[in-house]
């Protein structure tokens, strides 16, 4: 099944998963934790993020204040001028890309800063960390733009 394909199920079974996400949010919190996280590694084994590259296309990560002064070091630019040439200021008050698809995405699906990249696209999809039953809502989400989340709440499902 291609990328598209598999998101494409995904919204097609988004109701589903919103159902889902309610019974996650009522079970056992490191068994949650343990199940994303044997999903996480067995989905990543057939998932090749540079064929994809849609959370990069289409979403922008959280810059924190550590992440735009390491960039702007990179790139030899004032962190001032950095602000000013690719980041906003969100509804959240958080600091975000002006546009979409990122400005550091390359032709090949590459990361031009991706030794230097925010925290937020190093830990993107979040589905291997602590505490999943408190960010389910944003997974969901995230199963709309990153195929190798929809295929883990597939798995995840009960057996029909």
């Amino acid at each position: 099944m291609i990328y598209k394909d598999i998101l494409s199920q995904s919204n097609d079974e988004f109701q589903e998963n919103k159902k889902l996400i309610q019974k996650f949010k009522k079970s056992n919190h490191r068994e949650l934790d343990q199940s994303f996280h044997k999903e996480h590694e067995k989905v990543f084994k057939s998932i090749d993020c540079l064929a994809c590259a849609n959370c990069c296309k289409t979403t922008s990560p959280i810059f924190r204040d550590i992440d735009i002064k390491r960039i702007a070091n990179k790139l030899r630019i004032p962190i001032g001028k950095f602000i000013d040439l690719y980041l906003k200021i969100d509804e959240d008050n958080d600091y975000v890309l002006k546009q979409s698809p990122c400005t550091f995405l390359s032709a090949d699906n590459t990361c031009d800063i991706y030794e230097d990249r925010p925290l937020a696209c190093r830990e993107y999809p979040h589905t291997n960390r602590k505490n999943m039953y408190q960010i389910l809502d944003l997974t969901l989400k995230n199963s709309h733009i990153c195929p190798a989340v929809s295929k883990i709440f597939t798995n995840l499902k009960p057996k029909k």
